[in-house]
This record gives structure tokens, sequence and C-alpha cells, in this order.
């Protein structure tokens, strides 16, 4: 049994037990506890520790753990209607703003919040324990706990090292960028939300793929900005539109995933590369590079092209690259890079929202990507991937083959799926969670009205690839009605369950 689902068995257990305990009675000893549930002792750490959290228990060093005293009643909850008036005074900021600020996190939340147990999980946007680098992670926070000055005040800009680690992944070994381009970032979600707050007055347009991130849609709502869709096909954003786009709203500021793009996987095609450039150097306007997926590059795939960032002088490009897809979503550590002024808008803004980026972090990130563990993660990673694509892919041929999508990435995390005209994707969505699978709406990844309705699988959120073919099959029952919703949704036994790295 996974040690995730001991813990949860264990807090069962160990609820139902207190009920028993007078308040001050003390609890069995770990050892005792590890005996008669035939778990662990870090299961056993865990599972206290949550109980503590909770308040129905107290620990005492060296003395044991023991009941807490009983809670008592919450206060009664005023009356909150005073908040609907206040929340939506706020004056226009400009003749396009004529509404109260929107603040809109549905898109991201769709994807953060963890389903039952039981449920497949073909909606994550975040890997699997199986797929993340535990011991390595584990390992570089043990050294980093050990370095001297690990908690003490890290520089405004980030540790020197990880900065000059970055400039050499981002700009290549022999590029231009340089340690003083480069600010560290609590994470890409961070990233976007600097440099879309830095770049960009609240009223004004920013331009966005069609579709897009939902967190690119947020994060412009939230600071005050009208996002402007420019359409998307198998090679990237469409540079005549992109251009047009530019000369209707004067926007200063375009924001694209030109790597293996959320979520339609398309990678930006050479001439739109050199194009996209040009079109907002001439348009006096910024790019915002989101490369979330650099690390992110299946096995059987060519290598992907170098970043916008490293072949622009002109410091057109704001680039955003993080370390969290490829790790864990606990290290929330990335980098935003910059040029000429901008950099120095975007540091002020940084540090306004959120003064430093916790040092034991860099430090830790800095032991990670310096270890030879990096590396073995990253190629067992890429194996992984591939393998999951494949799976989900074989799966979708064999139940949905209407829905394979002609040009499958060769990285990321997930595949697009474009379903019947017609099709309540918001419906289908909500049976399938019914039928126990859970898999992502289309519609919150568009800026405006969705030309059709779509899917989002990912392959990143399971244990193993056997609940991908699981997962495909319940989604089948939704789509075609050809049997009924399996009763309590059993586990699915996997056939491969091993980590990547």
């Amino acid at each position: 049994m996974k040690q995730g689902s001991s813990v949860e068995r264990l807090l069962v257990e160990l609820r139902e037990e207190l009920n028993r305990y007078s308040e001050g009675e003390k609890l069995p000893s770990s050892r005792e506890l590890v005996a008669r549930y035939g778990v662990g002792p870090v299961t056993v750490s865990r599972a206290i520790s949550s109980l503590a959290a909770e308040g129905l228990v107290v620990p005492r060093p060296g003395a044991g753990v023991f009941r807490a005293a009983a809670r008592r009643a919450s206060p009664t909850t005023g009356d909150l209607s005073w908040q609907e008036v206040a929340l939506s005074a706020d004056p226009p900021r400009s003749a396009a703003d004529v509404g109260p600020r929107g603040v809109d996190a549905s898109g991201l939340l769709a994807t953060l919040v963890a389903p039952s147990p039981e449920v497949i999980d073909l909606n994550s946007g975040y890997p699997h324990a199986a797929l993340r680098p535990e011991r390595a992670l584990a390992a570089a926070l043990a050294r980093a706990g050990r370095r001297p000055g690990t908690w003490s005040r890290p520089p405004v800009e980030g540790l020197t090292e990880l900065r000059e680690w970055f400039a050499r992944d981002i700009g290549g070994p022999t590029g231009a960028l340089s340690a003083s381009d480069v600010l560290i970032s609590g994470g890409g979600q961070s990233a976007l939300t600097t440099a879309l707050r830095a770049l960009a007055p609240p009223g004004s347009p920013v331009l966005v793929e069609s579709p897009t991130y939902p967190g690119t849609l947020a994060v412009a709502r939230a600071a005050g900005l009208r996002p402007v869709p420019v359409p998307v096909d198998g090679d990237g954003v469409r540079t005549e539109l992109l251009a047009d786009a530019f000369a209707a709203t004067r926007a200063r500021l375009f924001v694209c995933q030109p790597l293996f793009h959320n979520p339609t996987g398309a990678v930006l095609s050479a001439p739109r590369r050199a194009e996209v450039l040009r079109v907002a150097r001439a348009a006096g306007a910024f790019v915002v590079e989101d490369d979330f997926a650099r690390r992110l590059v299946h096995a059987d795939s060519p290598a992907p092209p170098p970043p916008l960032a490293a072949a622009d002088p002109d410091g057109v490009v704001v680039h955003v690259r993080s370390l969290t897809k490829a790790t864990s979503p606990s290290l929330r550590i990335g980098a935003l890079t910059a040029r000429g002024p901008a950099r120095e808008r975007l540091r002020a803004v940084q540090v306004i929202d959120g003064l430093l980026v916790p040092r034991p972090l860099q430090e830790t990130a800095l032991e990670l990507v310096g270890s030879p563990a990096w590396t073995r993660h990253l190629r067992s990673l890429a194996e992984a991937l591939r393998e999951r694509r494949a799976t989900l892919l074989a799966a979708l041929g064999g139940s949905l083959p209407d829905l394979v999508p002609r040009r499958p990435p060769g990285g990321g995390y997930h595949l697009w799926l474009r379903l019947p005209d017609g099709t309540d994707e918001r419906e289908v969505v909500a049976s399938a969670l019914r039928h126990g699978v859970a898999v992502t709406a289309g519609g919150p990844y568009f800026a405006a009205e969705p030309p059709a309705p779509h899917l989002r699988l990912s392959h990143v959120g399971v244990p193993g690839p056997g609940h991908l073919e699981e997962g495909v099959r319940r989604l089948r029952r939704v789509l075609l009605g050809d049997a009924p919703r399996p009763a309590g949704h059993p586990p699915v036994p996997d056939r491969d369950d091993r980590g990547a790295g």
C-alpha cells in the first residue's frame, strides 16, 4: 500500500480510538502503534502530526502523545452580506474596464483540487509521486540544510549561483544571457504574475494565444488587463493574426508558450519563431515566453528548439522558466529573465509582491540541479512521459478513435481532444467524474467564446499506465453510453508502478 493511503487509513483508525480516551490520557507509544497497525514509523509519525494539526492530540517531547482537551464550539458567524457591496464597489480604471475587478481562479483550481482516491485523475497539472525525484529532492534538501547561511537573508534577485545556472540553461553555454539578466521567482505562476503586472498598466489589452493556459487568463484579469485572443494552429500562434491584433489593439504585451503549448501541444515553427520576434519588435511590444515544458520532452522526440530568449539581443523577450513541473509542486522555484529597464521594473514589482524567495528552497534547487541525480531523473522522466503518452494514445485509438489528435505532442503531459459539435463539455466532465474519472473541460482555456467543445487529458497524475487505460474505458462509457457505471470505482491494478528517478 502506498504511504499516503497508509497514513489515511491509520488516521481513520486513530480518530475512532481517540473517542475511547479521556482528556489528557496518554496514547500508546509509536513503537506500539507500529506493531498494532502493521505500518512503518514514518506513517505513524505523519498520522500523529496530522492529529496534532487537527487539535486532537498534544505531543510532549520525552513524555509521549496525549488526548487533547475537547474543542469548544465555534463562534457563530456574523452577517457577511456587507462584503458583497464592498467587493463590487471598485470604480472603473479605464474606459475599457467598466465592471468590477475580475478575480476568477476556477480554471486553475480545476487542475489543483485532488479528486477522491477511487477516481482516476486525468486532470492533474502536476506529476504523481511515481514521477517525482523524491529521493533526490530529499537528499538535496538535506545537503542544503547543512550549507552555511541557508537560513540567512538571500539576495533580492536570488542566489547568484542559481541565477548563473538558469542563465546557462536558458541562453545556452555560449549564450549572451548572464546572471544579471535573471531574477529568481517563486515558481512559474508567480513569475507570470510579476511580468503581467509590471509590463502592462491596468485596463490595457494583452494578447494571448487561443486557446491558452487558464493561469495566464486568471493573472491578466486579476491585474485588470483585457486578454485578447490570437488563434493557434498546429505550428503555433498564427503570426499574420498576431500582427493584425497588435495593429487593432495597440497592445504592448504578448504571452505565449512556444514549446509544447498548453493545451494543444503545438511547437512554434521555425519561420513563425522569427516572425513573432519581428512583429513584436515592430509593435514596440514585449513577448512573455512561458517555457513551462522545457524539461518535459519525451524520450522519442527530437531535441526541442532553443527558447526565443536565446536569440533576442534587443530585450523583446521576457522569459519564464520553472523547475516545478519536472520535480514537485512544492519546489516553487523559477526564473524570470529580462534585459534593460524592463528587468528593473520586474525586480521592483516582485519585491513589492513577495519580498524574497525563501533561501532554503533556492539552496535545495541549486543542490538538485548540480547533482548527478538531476540528469538521471530527466532521462527517466523523458522515458516515462513517452510511455504514458503512447499508452494514452493507444487506449484512445482502441476505445475512442475519433478523438485521437492528428499531431500528438512530443512533449508536455497532456492531450487536447476535439469533441463532436454540439457536445456539452461541462456535462461530459461532470458525468465522467460520476463514472470515476476526472478530465478537464476545454472552455476555461479560451479568452472568448470557445469555437468548439474540447477535453484535456493529462497522463501524469496517475500512478502508472494501467490507470490511463482504465480511465479511457470509463470515459468511453460516458461518451458512448455502452456500459453501466462501475459500482464503487474499484482500485485499478497497475501493470507498472515504478518511479521515474
